[in-house]
């Protein structure tokens, strides 16, 4: 198994898990009555934004905008399964169960698409602040233009898709900031955190997957 090969695997594997399961918020932490929550994506987007570095800093960013691309593929699959799926009548004996199946999954296609717009602005925003820092740093202070890319883009990220996809219609303007700055922030903070812990992660993965790739030019 080529390395570049896993990482890509998990990478699409990591976004495929956080369309279909992410619309799933739970409680963070309440400070003084003020309930911050989170989407349960928010254990997957720190990896998702390691492998970028990994992958940048070894093989350049146009390598990388063609995986984030191929991932754009895998959102639009899911996108389009999910309205098909909800479209088709079911059989009788999952006809009681069809309302819970359709509220699931049409769910995972309104998160899908905000994914995808959130996910495509932010990524590329990813590698072009990164690459922009590698340029002036060169090969030095890889944690600073991990960590500097990664808020920049987590918080573009993280506004666009909170606010795509849990902006509630049939809500007031008011309540709806109340509870998107109750997702937004404490999501971009954490998001911000795990990358920081994850920074050790990137240097062992640069190192891991530079290997591969001298014994691939070899």
């Amino acid at each position: 198994m080529k390395k570049l090969d896993l990482l890509i695997a998990i990478y699409i594997g990591c976004i495929a898990i956080a369309e279909l399961m992410g619309g799933k918020t739970f409680p963070l932490i309440n400070i003084s009555g003020y309930q911050l929550n989170a989407s349960v994506a928010i254990f997957l987007i720190p990896l998702i934004y390691c492998i970028n570095d990994i992958v940048t800093e070894i093989y350049g960013k146009e390598r990388t905008r063609s995986i984030i691309r191929a991932s754009l593929v895998v959102i639009c699959m899911i996108i389009g399964f999910s309205l098909l799926a909800t479209l088709l009548p079911p059989s009788a004996r999952f006809a009681a169960t069809e309302h819970a199946y359709d509220t699931i999954f049409g769910l995972s296609a309104r998160i899908a698409t905000a994914s995808l717009t959130a996910f495509t602005i932010a990524e590329f925003l990813d590698v072009y602040v990164y690459t922009r820092i590698r340029k002036h740093l060169g090969s030095h202070a890889l944690w600073f233009r991990v960590n500097i890319s990664n808020i920049t883009a987590q918080f573009i990220d993280t506004v666009l898709f909170m606010t795509l996809a849990f902006y509630a219609f049939d809500q007031t303007f008011s309540s709806n900031i109340v509870f998107l700055s109750g997702l937004i922030l404490p999501y971009w903070l954490v998001k911000c955190s795990m990358s920081a812990l994850m920074t050790p992660i990137v240097y062992l993965g640069v190192n891991w997957l530079k290997k591969d790739h001298t014994d691939t030019r070899v």
